[in-house]
């Protein structure tokens, strides 16, 4: 099991950049991958970046060129930057552990607002 902490959400305007933070509880190099998600009112939850423990990365097509997952071991941390911001980025994001394709843990979410 493992206990992940989103901080770094907040209010920021279209075209801006914002960098979330994922803190976990143990050796983030035991799972599979890292990720983030989203989920906005109204909406289903969707993939928005992951990284796997040997380094490959991918993202969402929407969000692909203006995000940026990244990882530190040393830390145990999982961080997503974020720039050129749209309103459609809008959404309670969520970090993710994962092993194998069944089992997921999740943290509390972080509120991304993006206003114009």
């Amino acid at each position: 099991q493992v206990q992940l902490v989103e901080s770094g959400g907040g209010l920021v305007q279209a075209g801006g950049s914002l960098r979330l933070s994922c803190a976990a509880s143990r050796d983030i190099s035991s799972f599979n991958a890292m990720g983030w998600y989203r989920q906005a009112p109204g909406k289903q939850r969707e993939l928005v970046a992951t990284v796997t423990s040997g380094g490959t990365r991918n993202y969402a097509d929407s969000v692909k060129g203006r995000f940026t997952i990244s990882r530190d071991n040393v830390k145990n941390a999982v961080y997503l930057q974020m720039i050129s911001l749209k309103a459609e980025d809008t959404a309670v994001y969520y970090c993710s552990a994962s092993v194998g394709s069944s089992l997921s843990y999740w943290g509390q979410g972080a509120q991304v607002t993006v206003s114009s």
